[in-house]
Order: C-alpha cells, then structure tokens, then sequence
C-alpha cells in the first residue's frame, strides 16, 4: 500500500500568551488540516516539590507559579489551608480583605490581557503588520488607550499591595485569615482614583462590545464550537468570584453539574493524560472524557451564573445574553464577557473600600485541625483548584492542581483546530493564518506557564515536516 503523503506544520512558541507552547498542523496528502494540536512543552513540577514542606509556608510558595496571577494560587492555597485548620468560617474583616485582594488581581490582570495583548488584534485587524500589531504600535497610534491600560494594571496592583502586602508574591492570606487590615490612610489614597478606574472600565468595555457587535458576522465562526461551561456560583445563582458552588451547563444550557459543593470537586471532575501535552485534560465525570470536556473563564462564568450583584456589571450581562445568547459559545465572545467582569470588579472595589469592616482588628479564626482541604476560587482565566492532603508533622503528603488553562485546555485544542481547518489554504502558511490561530488561542487568555509550572523563551518557528520525517520548510520570527 502507497504511503499517505502528511505535512506536518509546527509553530512554536504560541505569542501574546504567558508561557510556552507550540502548534502543530497535520496535513493530510491535499493539503487539508487533518489534526491541529496545541501542545503545551514546560515540565509540570510544583505538585511533587512542595510535598514536605509545613502547610503554613503553602499560599506563599504555590504562588511561584506565575507572575502573572500570583494572587489567585495565593488565594486558593490559603482556602484550602482555611480547612487545615478549621478556619474556613473567616471573620468579616478577613473575608473582605481577601475579596479585595482578589477583584484588585481580576482587575489588572483583565486589563493587562485587554489592553496589553488583545488590543492589537481588534484595533489592527489580524492581517495587519506584526511589525505594527503589538502593544508598542498601540501605543503609537492609540496613546490614550495605551495609558489606560497600564494604569488601570496600576491600580489593580496597588490594591493588591495594600491587601498582600507585595504587588507579586505578597503574604497578606494565612491559614484562617489574613496578616493586616486596611489602614484609613492605604483606603484613602485608593479612593483617590477610584471614579477614573470606574470609568475607563466602562470605556473598555463599550470598545469590547461595540467591535463584537460590529464584526459579529465574522467573529461568530470564528474559532467557535458548541461546548460545555462551568464556574462558580453564589447560592442565590450570582456570579462569586472568590466562592461559591460549582455549577456547569451544556452548550444549549441544561444544567448537567447542579450547583456542587466544591469540597466534592473529585466527585465530579477528573482529568486524562496524553501523551503529546504536558497539559492534563479535565472533564466532568458523568460524561466522560469524549464529552465531558468544558470551557471556564468569563465566558464560562456568564453563561452558568443567573445574574451579576452590582448593577453595571449586571446591565452589561444582559446586553451581553441579548446580543450574543445564553449560552454563549462564541469563543471570540470571551473578551466582551472579560470587560463585564472588569466593570464587576472595580464595582465590587469600590463596595468594598467604602466598608468599615476593612479596618476591623479580629483577623484569624482557627478551630478544628483537619488532614485534607480543597480550596476553589474563580481566577481570571477561570476556575482554579486546589487540593492538599497534610500529616500529622504539618507536612504537605499530597497536591493537585487543576488550574484555569488547564480546564481550558480541550477548548483550546478544538479552537486551533476549527481555525486552521477553515483558515488554512493548503498552499501557504502566511502570517495571517499563524496569527490568526494565536488569536483563538489568546481568547482563552492561558496562562500555560500556570498549567505546567515553568516558564519559557518566546520565540516562534514553523516547520513544515514531511511524511518520512523531512523538515521541508522552517520560517522563523
């Protein structure tokens, strides 16, 4: 039998994203993408190295992971310690602290992806000159926008300063509570730009949805795929970022996981190996992994919550389920969900610094000393787990972590595929084309440094290999 004539086309890495990844294109003998593959090439370590260590030290160890997203891991950590000592039930001011801890990490880091590595698609057009599509050529062309954006990080880390202690890598959570209140002076010289984060986060998010709106034609296909969705809930349905129950839906809305406990995430959730990713593939148990798969993130997050407590955030949703559906399952409409959450958490900000439980003095709750703990918070890429088993030294015994681009990772993976299927011509492999599968990619927003625990160069190579092994072509950038 004649061999089949395959090409097989590599990028790598993927750019814009924190992280290091790589693309493959499988060709078939017309030149048709037979299998697209995201594969995600940093070693996974951080859940054998912090076995041993005093589960105390765990919230700021963990978040080594990233400097990207430092707090959530911090965050999630600190939940799962909560339990360790029975301190799950936080005293209102250490509750708040937290919560503000972490609308001030979901804030920048949205801004961040926005301005920093999203803009240059939307503001340019895809096929535009990489040379000009980048931050610096936003910056160029759109100085005010480019101000936004790192101010508006700016403010998020001096929230996440003054709640940590450190703007990456703070201490501020602790097994049962936290280390600090808020002074009157730090809640004074935050409300000084308050109304002005207030209302670039309504400026952004009217950039977002009126592009989405007026290129909804062509966004719709886009990378787009029905899927399932899961996130966190509050009890009353409302979207929680910082805690909740876990609710999925499918692509046309049916609730398939019924608002769970999230202490019972292994119940519901397991994950599959393959041999060509670092990356784990999570997916509900019920289901299986064929079809268990499902997205997190905003877009996730909007399509499972039943409506949104503050009332811009709220507004938006509605605009957002009128123009795009409820479910969702536009993947280029993750952006427009992501400017929502933006609005939402300088809200819940503003909210919060206006509370005087901020400046109470009881702090640390503990009570029964427990083995096990499971803390889950809503990071900005999506839901984030956290899983810890502890002896009776106080010695991590045991650690899994299912992080955002992890839960993310499927999705990605079909996106890649959807794109290079309808974008590819078979002949050649143009810019256009490699940004454009970066650009599904970048939607999800991944943090691939988060979901292997490394990190790497950032360069990009595509290669073009032969059924025999053959590297026919190479083009470099």
């Amino acid at each position: 039998m004649a061999e089949k004539k395959q090409k097989h086309i590599v990028i790598e890495p993927v750019t814009r994203v924190e992280g290091h990844g790589k693309v493959s294109l499988l060709l078939d003998e017309r030149n048709r993408v037979k299998q697209a593959r995201l594969h995600v090439v940093e070693f996974r370590g951080f859940e054998r190295f912090i076995q041993g260590r005093p589960f105390w030290e765990v919230p700021v160890l963990v978040q080594r992971l990233c400097g990207i997203c430092p707090v959530s891991h911090h965050l999630a950590a600190a939940k799962a310690m909560d339990r360790i000592v029975g301190g799950e039930m936080l005293t209102p001011t250490a509750e708040k602290m937290r919560r503000l801890m972490h609308y001030g990490q979901m804030f920048q880091s949205h801004a961040l992806h926005f301005f920093h590595l999203v803009s240059p698609d939307l503001l340019f057009g895809f096929d535009a000159d990489p040379v000009e599509r980048n931050v610096i050529g936003v910056a160029r062309k759109f100085p005010a926008l480019a101000v936004q954006g790192v101010m508006m990080r700016k403010y998020g880390q001096e929230v996440i300063l003054r709640t940590a202690g450190k703007k990456i890598h703070g201490t501020g959570a602790i097994p049962g509570g936290i280390n600090k209140n808020l002074s009157i002076a730090e809640r004074d010289e935050l409300l000084k730009d308050l109304e002005q984060m207030k209302t670039w986060a309504a400026a952004a998010l009217t950039l977002c949805r009126d592009y989405t709106v007026e290129h909804l034609a062509e966004l719709a296909p886009f990378g787009t795929f029905d899927s399932n969705h899961l996130g966190l809930v509050r009890k009353d349905g409302a979207l929680d970022l910082y805690d909740g129950l876990l609710r999925a839906v499918d692509h046309a809305g049916t609730r398939i996981l019924d608002d769970a406990d999230n202490q019972d995430y292994a119940r519901h959730i397991a994950e599959e190996v393959r041999p060509w990713s670092y990356m784990k593939f999570p997916f509900l148990r019920s289901l299986g992994p064929e079809n268990g798969w499902y997205r997190v993130g905003p877009l996730a997050r909007l399509n499972v919550c039943d409506f949104i407590d503050t009332p811009q955030a709220e507004a938006a949703r509605k605009e957002f389920a009128a123009a795009a559906g409820k479910p969702c399952n536009l993947t280029m409409a993750y952006h427009w969900a992501r400017m929502v959450e933006l609005v939402h958490s300088i809200e819940k900000i503003d909210a919060l610094l206006h509370d005087p439980d901020l400046q109470g003095l009881d702090l640390v709750n503990r009570t029964q000393r427990r083995e096990e703990g499971v803390g889950i918070i809503e990071a900005p890429r999506g839901t984030l787990f956290h899983h810890y088993r502890v002896n009776r030294n106080d010695e991590v015994v045991m650690a899994n972590l299912i992080v955002s681009t992890t839960n993310n990772n499927e999705p990605m993976n079909r996106a890649v595929q959807k794109v290079a299927a309808d974008c590819f011509d078979g002949k050649k492999i143009t810019e256009g084309l490699l940004n454009r599968i970066e650009v599904a990619i970048r939607a999800y927003d991944p943090c691939l440094s988060c979901a292997t625990h490394a990190v790497g160069s950032m360069a990009l190579t595509v290669e073009t290999i032969g059924p025999s092994g053959d590297v026919r072509e190479s083009v470099s950038r």
